[in-house]
């Protein structure tokens, strides 16, 4: 909501909103804009106003209840990026994970090289005029992304996520085949992800990946302490050698997918390798820090495929240091539906710490806690408390990720302070 609000603003229309009271890494964004943020109240609808209601809210929330008694015009959030998709070349990126990381890396490129919009889930958003194209990310959640007809559609994975709303696997591929019946000229996949590889289209689909049947292929990769290095090929066509300053075999993914697109619409990849190499990341994806003598990392990562990506990344840039993960389980439903693959791909860190669950606007409590998650990991499992992060200062010159999608960096800045405090004792 904030990237489209800052779309908006941009596009000459006035913009305010509102939203809860606690401070937000979407919000500096909105401040810098200028646009005003307001608590929740009905007395913020005013005559005049259009509403664009977010996805987290029903009918029966009492402003959008008295924009509906005043008889105003009650948009979605879906209905309006749509409205924005029809005036460019328009490319959506979707997938159970990996969205925000490869939107933000393609709104980045193209930006470099031609008038882009884009709409990345960091909070991040640019309405270009006369843009050539329109970046966006299109979210799964309750089927939201089926409102769009994008030109083009890249599709990083299909996994199975939100169990408050979808029902299983055949679910969540259900939904992800009617976008892709929807998209105009062309299909961008992981042609390792099997649920993918079985979508049917009406337009080409283009694989990517590293494994020889893929269309757009990685090979020769090189992965170095400074980041990855590889070929690519369509097919027997070499595109090129590319370097990027990022780490984990998923940036090398959504690396392909940027590079493939942008040559199906004939941008020159001598650009594209130059905007690769100036790419600093998204918000809260493996965003990184030292305090004292610690790595600390910040990271969006609340599903298990994504809590291995983060770590594989932190392995590749610091092989010779240990990594502690310190994880908030985020909604009760996915902590009960994913609890085995939670600890399985926790347990790839050298020692795991958690706090307690995090729930959701949609749900405020469940028959599962932190604990129950933590006696099924082997390294470690501990549930730490916010009035006291010092089990964590047994570590040295180590590198601790904290991964969680609520309100995890409560937890990191405890942590900082602690160290910093320390610090200045030993000065």
């Amino acid at each position: 909501m904030s990237a489209l609000a800052l779309i908006l603003n941009d596009k000459g229309c006035k913009v305010a909103g509102s939203d809860i009271e606690k401070y937000t890494f979407t919000q500096r964004g909105l401040e810098q804009a200028g646009i005003e943020i307001f608590p929740f109240d009905e007395k913020n609808i005013q005559d005049q106003m259009t509403i664009v209601a977010g996805n987290a809210f029903d009918d029966d929330q009492e402003e959008i209840k008295k924009a509906h008694e005043m008889g105003l015009k009650v948009m979605r959030y879906p209905e309006v990026v749509e409205m924005l998709i029809e005036e460019t070349t328009s490319i959506g990126v979707a997938g159970a994970h990996g969205k925000t990381s490869t939107s933000g890396l393609l709104a980045h490129v193209l930006s470099g090289v031609s008038p882009t919009s884009f709409l990345v889930g960091d909070g991040t958003g640019k309405g270009t005029p006369d843009a050539r194209f329109f970046v966006f990310e299109a979210d799964e959640y309750r089927r939201h992304f089926v409102a769009y007809h994008p030109d083009y559609t890249i599709m990083t994975n299909i996994d199975f996520d939100h169990p408050d709303y979808f029902t299983g696997i055949d679910d969540v591929c259900d939904a992800f085949e009617t976008l892709a019946k929807q998209t105009k000229k062309g299909l961008f996949v992981w042609g390792e992800d099997k649920y993918l590889r079985n979508l049917k289209a009406d337009v080409p689909v283009y694989y990517y990946g590293t494994e020889p049947d893929d269309d757009v292929r990685a090979e020769n990769i090189k992965r170095t302490t400074k980041g990855s290095n590889f070929d690519v090929y369509l097919g027997d066509e070499f595109l090129g050698n590319y370097d990027i300053p990022m780490f984990g075999k998923h940036n090398i993914l959504n690396s392909l997918a940027v590079i493939a697109v942008s040559h199906m619409e004939k941008v020159d990849q001598e650009e594209i390798k130059k905007e690769l190499l100036t790419f600093k990341g998204v918000k809260r994806r493996f965003t990184e820090k030292r305090v004292a003598d610690m790595v600390i990392i910040d990271d969006y990562a609340h599903h298990p495929s994504e809590i291995t990506a983060t770590l594989d990344a932190a392995r590749q840039q610091y092989p010779d240091k240990k990594i502690i993960a310190v994880f908030q389980p985020h909604t009760f439903s996915r902590t009960i539906a994913l609890m085995d693959e939670f600890a399985k791909s926790l347990d790839l860190a050298d020692k795991v710490y958690l706090t307690d669950i995090f729930s959701s606007i949609r749900e405020h409590d469940g028959k599962v806690s932190a604990k129950d998650l933590g006696e099924k990991i082997t390294k470690g499992g501990e549930v730490l408390a916010l009035e006291n992060m010092s089990p964590l200062l047994d570590y040295h010159d180590d590198v601790v990720v904290f991964m969680g999608a609520g309100d995890i960096q409560k937890y990191e800045y405890a942590y900082e302070k602690l160290l910093s405090d320390l610090s200045l004792n030993n000065n």
